[in-house]
Formats: structure tokens, sequence, C-alpha cells
């Protein structure tokens, strides 16, 4: 009995999710000078199969990276917005950063990549640094708000946020040169939190993070 035209859609979704999950592993590891049979080699497909889906890597590339930048990104863009106080979604945020690397490290590896690889096609690299822009702004504003509240450290909310982002670079760094001890090491939200808490809480206070930070859970309502 013929397949449904149902049927083959699922098999034809199935078989460019198996291709986009092998191009992940593949470009984490070299980023844009990963081949097309690299990827239908980490795939388990032909490379046949492979540009019968996609006409290019850079297809397969760009659709990596709308696959996680679109709702990471949307999820950033509502943070400023949840309930709760300013010091309880910048927890939240940070909670969200390192359960990202921990879950889903590939992506963050792929992310270096293309922020350091010529060979990234310019208007790519545009997007990713606008969104960078944009989650810095998040980040900044947060951090502002927190220090009017009491519940961040003081000092230049533009040093913090160069702090945050070197961290981040750093964790991208490790993965790729020393995968065993990024996964084994990785460090929790909380230690991010210790260095943003007020001078009080770091010096002696408690040290524990908001329970919906521990859980990954969005701030509570106020």
């Amino acid at each position: 009995m013929p397949r449904t035209e149902e049927a083959n859609r699922r098999i034809r979704e199935a078989r460019r999710a198996k291709i986009l999950e092998g191009a992940r592993r593949a470009f984490a590891r070299k980023g844009m000078a990963t081949t097309m049979a690299e990827v239908a080699t980490e795939a388990s497909v032909s490379q046949g199969l492979a540009y019968r889906y996609f006409e290019s890597k850079e297809e397969i590339f760009r659709a990596l990276a709308e696959q996680v930048m679109g709702p990471a990104f949307e999820t950033m863009r509502r943070i400023p917005k949840m309930p709760g106080t300013p010091g309880e979604r910048l927890d939240f945020l940070f909670a969200m950063l390192l359960g990202g690397r921990r879950e889903d490290p590939e992506f963050f590896q792929l992310l270096y990549h293309v922020l350091n690889d010529e060979a990234t096609p310019e208007d790519l690299r545009k997007r990713i640094d606008e969104q960078g822009r944009a989650f810095q702004g998040v980040l900044r504003g947060l951090i502002v708000e927190g220090q009017a509240s009491g519940e961040v450290a003081e000092g230049d909310p533009d040093q913090l946020v160069t702090l945050v982002m070197v961290w981040l670079d750093g964790l991208s760094r490790l993965a790729l040169r020393d995968p065993e001890r990024y996964e084994e090491h990785l460090p929790h939200a909380e230690l991010f939190l210790r260095v943003f808490g007020p001078d009080s809480v770091r010096k002696g206070g408690t040290n524990e993070p908001p329970e919906q930070a521990r859980r990954g859970d969005g701030p509570s309502d106020a």
C-alpha cells in the first residue's frame, strides 16, 4: 500500500532533523571548516541524501542557528517583563545561561565558531552580533535596576556586563579545549550570584540563590 502524503511528510521531517543533529555535532567541533561529507558521516546518511535536503553547508549552518537563536532570543526579551524583583529576574537570567550551556554545549561551541570564523557569512554574523548587543542591553538593565533596589552589588554596570561576557566566552573556549573538564566542573548559577549579590551578602550573608533560580523556573510573582 503506498504511503500517504502525511507519512511522507513525517519521513522528510525526520530525515531533515537527523541531518541537522549530525551537523550540530560536526559544526561544534570544526565550525565552517566542516564539510558536507563530515555532516553526512556524523548523521549516518549518504552525502547525496544530505544534499537533497540542504544545498550547502552554509544552508545547514543557518538552519542550526535559527533552530536555537530564535526561541532563546524571545525568552531573553521576555525576562525584563517577568514578575518579581530585578534581582530575581537577574537570578533567572543566570540560571538560564548556565542551564543552556549545561544542556546544550554543542550549540554554544557552534556559536563560538560563528563569531570567530572568517568564513562565516556576513549577514549571519551581523544577526548574531545584534542579538548579542540586545542580550547585553537586557543584562545591563537588570543590573542597574538591581543596584537601585539594593539587590545587586554596586559598581559600574558596563564593567559588570563585560565580566559576564568574559565568563561566557571562557566557558565556550573551555568546552572546545577540554570538554571533560567543562562537563564535570561547569559552574552553577549561584557562583555568578555571589559576585553580583550585595556587599552584605558577599561578606558573610547567605549565598543561596532564590528557589526559582535553582529550579530554573521564572521569577515568582511579587
